[in-house]
């Protein structure tokens, strides 16, 4: 479109930072937009400090407690911390290089979706920088370090974060709710029938259970808890990358049918088939969820923000959790039996969720530079 040109900076260490990126860009790339996507943190990680890593979280070695307790102290941290300053990385070779690459490339758009390529933009913005800046919050709250970002808006999950995005010092003007990107296929339904016709699956019942590819948390327990439920019903797994969770759950002997997948891309059709999903709460996979208007029982949150993404389904009416003394099968009884609680959940959700989030912030970057030019 016009010459516009979209530059991406990413984090693909976990978390969904670069599917959210990839949604949009696949929008506008439709739009006839030219896009490009970097790993900001594959970039520069060679001149990256421990310190730096822990300090923004990226890292993908801290074991879940570890990481929780690191997130709980980012939270809590000074403005400004020295300990975890990014300004050393400024006049590092690599971060010159950065400069020369944008400045080469010379974008519309910088688009950030990982605070760490937040704070190094917020950085070069006085490095004569001419390109419009936004960043992606891609969890239902606003992470540690957000604060210390100055980029021209914001993307946040839902309008009921604006209060908390204003507390910790983003301006009201800079903020848009546009919601978490996600693939536009997200943004279809078909009915329950159809999707377990397509899917080969009874049109019956169906517990949807998504792992992910970490697989954290301990997923065969719930599915024999499941299995001893006296209930018809059929489960469908998916494992995500995860080999050996994949071959666990293949092993298993149980009385309901268990369809057990590793990797899919059909996600989509799988949510339109499912009553319910068994979930962690991240904040891509719980978007989804919200844009299929399925609910959503919640699993093993990794301590840090899918703790705060629980806070949040939860204190919205949008999900049910797990716990050591209500476990899984308990929490897919008592959805099943209460219609009303579906039906609140489901209203809810259809309040909250928003499955055209790519193609407005994809349109909302459009007619941004389109007003300039």
């Amino acid at each position: 479109m016009w010459g516009m040109r979209v530059l991406f900076l990413s984090v693909t260490a976990g978390h969904g930072h670069h599917q959210a990126a990839k949604a949009v860009m696949n929008y506008l790339e439709e739009q006839n937009v030219a896009c490009t996507m970097l790993d900001t943190f594959e970039y520069i990680n060679p001149i990256l400090s421990e310190s730096i890593a822990r300090g923004y979280l990226i890292s993908t070695q801290f074991t879940p407690a570890v990481y929780g307790r690191l997130y709980r102290l980012a939270e809590k941290k000074e403005k400004n911390n020295a300990k975890f300053s990014i300004s050393k990385l400024t006049n590092s070779i690599l971060s010159r290089k950065l400069i020369t690459y944008i400045r080469e490339y010379d974008p519309d758009v910088i688009v950030c979706t990982h605070i760490f390529a937040a704070q190094i933009i917020t950085q070069l913005r006085g490095k004569n920088l001419r390109a419009r800046t936004i960043g992606i919050i891609t969890d239902f709250t606003i992470h540690p370090f957000w604060e210390d970002t100055d980029l021209d808006y914001y993307i946040t999950a839902s309008e009921l974060l604006h209060r908390q995005a204003i507390k910790k010092g983003i301006p009201a003007e800079k903020i848009k709710a546009t919601g978490i990107p996600i693939h536009m296929k997200f943004s279809k339904k078909i009915s329950q029938s159809e999707a377990r016709r397509i899917l080969g699956l009874e049109d019956k019942t169906t517990i949807f259970v998504m792992s992910g590819s970490m697989g954290y948390g301990n997923v065969v327990k719930g599915i024999r808890q499941l299995d001893k439920l006296d209930m018809d019903f059929q489960i469908i797994s998916v494992c995500g990358n995860n080999k050996r969770l994949k071959k666990k759950i293949d092993k298993l002997k149980t009385k309901k049918k268990i369809y057990s997948y590793g990797f899919v891309d059909n996600v989509d059709v799988i949510m339109d088939a499912s009553s319910c999903i068994v979930t962690k709460p991240g904040g891509l996979t719980v978007s989804e969820s919200l844009a299929k208007g399925l609910p959503m029982i919640l699993i093993n949150p990794i301590p840090g923000q899918e703790d705060r993404n629980v806070e949040f389904l939860l204190n919205n009416g949008l999900a049910m959790k797990t716990s050591p003394t209500f476990p899984v099968d308990e929490a897919v009884f008592q959805l099943m039996v209460n219609e009303w609680k579906q039906q609140n959940l489901r209203e809810m959700i259809k309040y909250i969720g928003k499955p055209n989030a790519s193609k407005d912030l994809g349109d909302f970057i459009i007619q941004m530079m389109h007003n300039e030019n």
